[in-house]
Protein backbone atom coordinates (compact mmCIF):
# COMPACT_ATOMS: atom_id res chain seq x y z
CA UNK A 1 0.00 0.00 0.00
CA UNK A 2 1.34 3.41 -0.73
CA UNK A 3 -0.19 6.64 0.27
CA UNK A 4 0.24 10.26 -0.68
CA UNK A 5 -1.05 13.10 1.92
CA UNK A 6 -3.14 16.28 0.25
CA UNK A 7 -3.58 19.22 2.56
CA UNK A 8 -4.00 23.25 1.93
CA UNK A 9 -2.44 26.23 2.90
CA UNK A 10 -6.10 26.58 4.35
CA UNK A 11 -10.40 25.70 4.72
CA UNK A 12 -11.89 25.91 1.11
CA UNK A 13 -8.88 26.29 -1.14
CA UNK A 14 -10.23 23.31 -3.37
CA UNK A 15 -8.59 20.20 -1.72
CA UNK A 16 -11.89 18.22 -1.47
CA UNK A 17 -11.91 18.63 -5.61
CA UNK A 18 -8.21 18.52 -6.11
CA UNK A 19 -8.04 15.07 -3.95
CA UNK A 20 -11.11 13.79 -6.37
CA UNK A 21 -8.99 14.10 -9.18
CA UNK A 22 -6.47 12.71 -7.86
CA UNK A 23 -7.63 9.63 -6.80
CA UNK A 24 -9.40 9.06 -9.98
CA UNK A 25 -5.84 9.82 -12.06
CA UNK A 26 -4.29 7.42 -9.56
CA UNK A 27 -7.02 4.82 -9.29
CA UNK A 28 -7.19 5.05 -5.79
CA UNK A 29 -8.80 4.60 -2.41
CA UNK A 30 -10.15 8.01 -0.55
CA UNK A 31 -9.91 8.46 2.86
CA UNK A 32 -10.59 11.21 4.98
CA UNK A 33 -9.63 10.47 8.73
CA UNK A 34 -11.93 13.60 10.27
CA UNK A 35 -14.91 15.06 8.82
CA UNK A 36 -15.77 18.37 11.10
CA UNK A 37 -19.64 19.43 9.88
CA UNK A 38 -22.27 17.46 8.53
CA UNK A 39 -24.91 19.66 7.49
CA UNK A 40 -24.06 19.42 3.76
CA UNK A 41 -22.14 16.75 1.60
CA UNK A 42 -19.32 15.29 3.36
CA UNK A 43 -15.82 15.46 1.70
CA UNK A 44 -15.98 11.66 1.13
CA UNK A 45 -19.57 12.36 -0.37
CA UNK A 46 -18.41 14.60 -2.61
CA UNK A 47 -14.99 12.16 -3.81
CA UNK A 48 -17.25 9.37 -4.50
CA UNK A 49 -19.39 11.79 -7.21
CA UNK A 50 -16.73 13.22 -8.96
CA UNK A 51 -13.97 10.30 -9.04
CA UNK A 52 -16.32 7.29 -8.73
CA UNK A 53 -13.74 5.46 -6.80
CA UNK A 54 -13.77 3.82 -3.84
CA UNK A 55 -13.86 5.67 -0.21
CA UNK A 56 -13.28 4.45 3.15
CA UNK A 57 -15.69 5.66 6.31
CA UNK A 58 -14.24 8.37 8.18
CA UNK A 59 -12.62 7.43 11.84
CA UNK A 60 -14.50 11.02 12.92
CA UNK A 61 -17.40 11.88 11.70
CA UNK A 62 -18.04 15.39 13.69
CA UNK A 63 -21.42 17.28 13.89
CA UNK A 64 -20.19 21.09 14.24
CA UNK A 65 -18.34 22.56 10.84
CA UNK A 66 -15.35 23.71 12.69
CA UNK A 67 -11.58 22.88 14.11
CA UNK A 68 -11.70 19.34 14.66
CA UNK A 69 -10.64 19.70 17.82
CA UNK A 70 -13.92 21.91 18.88
CA UNK A 71 -16.12 19.72 16.99
CA UNK A 72 -14.92 16.82 18.69
CA UNK A 73 -15.48 18.58 22.30
CA UNK A 74 -18.92 19.73 21.31
CA UNK A 75 -20.16 15.63 21.16
CA UNK A 76 -18.06 14.95 24.23
CA UNK A 77 -14.84 13.24 22.62
CA UNK A 78 -11.02 13.55 22.35
CA UNK A 79 -9.52 12.74 19.08
CA UNK A 80 -7.11 9.63 19.65
CA UNK A 81 -4.34 9.58 17.42
CA UNK A 82 -4.08 5.84 17.40
CA UNK A 83 -7.26 5.48 15.70
CA UNK A 84 -5.93 7.25 12.65
CA UNK A 85 -3.20 4.94 11.20
CA UNK A 86 -3.40 5.10 7.70
CA UNK A 87 -5.59 1.50 6.65
CA UNK A 88 -4.15 -1.07 4.44
CA UNK A 89 -5.68 -0.83 0.96
CA UNK A 90 -4.83 -2.20 -2.21
CA UNK A 91 -3.47 0.09 -4.74
CA UNK A 92 -2.39 3.72 -3.91
CA UNK A 93 -4.40 5.79 -1.09
CA UNK A 94 -5.26 9.42 -1.30
CA UNK A 95 -5.94 10.99 2.60
CA UNK A 96 -7.16 14.12 2.60
CA UNK A 97 -6.58 16.48 5.96
CA UNK A 98 -9.20 19.08 7.50
CA UNK A 99 -8.29 22.52 6.96
CA UNK A 100 -4.96 23.74 6.92
CA UNK A 101 -1.35 22.04 8.26
CA UNK A 102 -1.74 23.73 11.44
CA UNK A 103 -5.32 22.54 11.92
CA UNK A 104 -5.67 21.43 15.88
CA UNK A 105 -6.87 17.36 15.97
CA UNK A 106 -7.35 17.65 19.60
CA UNK A 107 -5.36 19.94 22.75
CA UNK A 108 -2.07 18.38 22.07
CA UNK A 109 -1.53 17.54 18.37
CA UNK A 110 -1.97 19.17 15.50
CA UNK A 111 -2.98 17.43 11.73
CA UNK A 112 1.16 17.96 11.41
CA UNK A 113 1.94 15.50 13.95
CA UNK A 114 -0.20 13.31 12.21
CA UNK A 115 1.53 13.83 8.46
CA UNK A 116 4.88 13.06 10.53
CA UNK A 117 4.01 10.11 12.03
CA UNK A 118 2.51 8.76 8.77
CA UNK A 119 5.49 9.57 6.81
CA UNK A 120 3.69 9.47 3.69
CA UNK A 121 4.38 12.60 0.87
CA UNK A 122 2.57 15.19 0.86
CA UNK A 123 1.23 17.22 -2.07
CA UNK A 124 0.42 20.63 -0.81
CA UNK A 125 -2.93 22.44 -2.39
CA UNK A 126 -2.58 26.61 -2.65
CA UNK A 127 -5.31 29.12 -4.00
CA UNK A 128 -3.71 31.82 -6.35
CA UNK A 129 -5.46 34.24 -4.80
CA UNK A 130 -3.79 37.51 -3.24
CA UNK A 131 -1.90 36.41 0.23
CA UNK A 132 -1.11 32.63 -1.15
CA UNK A 133 2.84 33.48 -1.22
CA UNK A 134 2.96 34.08 2.45
CA UNK A 135 0.37 30.79 3.60
CA UNK A 136 2.36 28.43 1.00
CA UNK A 137 5.51 29.67 2.69
CA UNK A 138 5.15 28.67 6.17
CA UNK A 139 3.02 25.61 5.30
CA UNK A 140 5.69 24.24 3.56
CA UNK A 141 8.42 25.44 5.67
CA UNK A 142 6.19 23.29 8.96
CA UNK A 143 6.17 20.66 6.70
CA UNK A 144 9.49 20.14 6.21
CA UNK A 145 10.48 20.97 9.56
CA UNK A 146 8.28 18.20 10.70
CA UNK A 147 10.40 15.76 8.68
CA UNK A 148 7.37 15.51 6.16
CA UNK A 149 8.46 14.38 2.14
CA UNK A 150 6.62 16.87 0.15
CA UNK A 151 6.17 16.27 -3.63
CA UNK A 152 5.10 19.80 -4.56
CA UNK A 153 2.24 22.30 -4.63
CA UNK A 154 -0.95 22.05 -6.82
CA UNK A 155 -2.68 25.41 -7.18
CA UNK A 156 -5.96 26.56 -7.73
CA UNK A 157 -7.99 29.35 -9.37
CA UNK A 158 -6.88 31.95 -11.89
CA UNK A 159 -3.45 31.70 -13.49
CA UNK A 160 -1.28 33.70 -11.57
CA UNK A 161 1.74 32.86 -13.08
CA UNK A 162 4.40 35.30 -11.69
CA UNK A 163 3.06 34.30 -7.83
CA UNK A 164 3.01 30.70 -8.78
CA UNK A 165 6.74 30.59 -9.96
CA UNK A 166 7.49 33.01 -6.91
CA UNK A 167 6.64 30.28 -4.82
CA UNK A 168 8.09 27.58 -6.76
CA UNK A 169 11.47 29.46 -7.16
CA UNK A 170 11.81 30.72 -3.45
CA UNK A 171 10.19 27.65 -1.31
CA UNK A 172 12.55 25.49 -3.59
CA UNK A 173 9.43 23.71 -4.89
CA UNK A 174 7.88 21.84 -7.22
CA UNK A 175 4.71 23.05 -9.50
CA UNK A 176 2.35 20.36 -9.79
CA UNK A 177 -0.10 22.35 -11.78
CA UNK A 178 -3.09 24.47 -11.07
CA UNK A 179 -7.06 23.47 -11.45
CA UNK A 180 -9.32 26.61 -12.79
CA UNK A 181 -12.43 27.06 -10.65
CA UNK A 182 -14.83 24.34 -12.97
CA UNK A 183 -18.15 26.03 -13.41
CA UNK A 184 -21.10 23.28 -13.34
CA UNK A 185 -18.24 20.90 -11.92
CA UNK A 186 -18.89 17.43 -13.10
CA UNK A 187 -16.53 14.30 -12.77
CA UNK A 188 -16.29 14.42 -16.70
CA UNK A 189 -15.14 18.15 -16.18
CA UNK A 190 -12.87 17.21 -13.46
CA UNK A 191 -11.19 14.95 -15.25
CA UNK A 192 -10.93 17.04 -18.32
CA UNK A 193 -9.39 19.63 -15.75
CA UNK A 194 -6.95 17.37 -14.17
CA UNK A 195 -4.69 16.86 -17.47
CA UNK A 196 -2.93 20.09 -16.26
CA UNK A 197 -1.31 18.55 -12.84
CA UNK A 198 1.56 16.70 -12.89
CA UNK A 199 0.38 13.05 -11.89
CA UNK A 200 2.96 11.61 -12.86
CA UNK A 201 5.32 13.17 -10.40
CA UNK A 202 3.02 12.60 -7.58
CA UNK A 203 2.88 8.75 -8.54
CA UNK A 204 6.62 8.44 -8.83
CA UNK A 205 6.79 9.76 -5.12
CA UNK A 206 4.56 6.97 -3.90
Amino acid sequence: MSAVIVTGTDTGVGKTVFAAGLTAALGATYWKPVQSGLEDATDTATVTDLSGAKTLPEAYRLNMPASPHLSAEDMGLEIDLSRLALPQVEGPLVVEGAGGVMVPLNREHFFLNLFARWQAPVVLVARTALGTINHTALSLMALRNAGCKVVGVAFIGEAEPDVEQTIAQMCNTRHLGRLPHIDNLTRDGLTAAFDAIDVATIRGAL
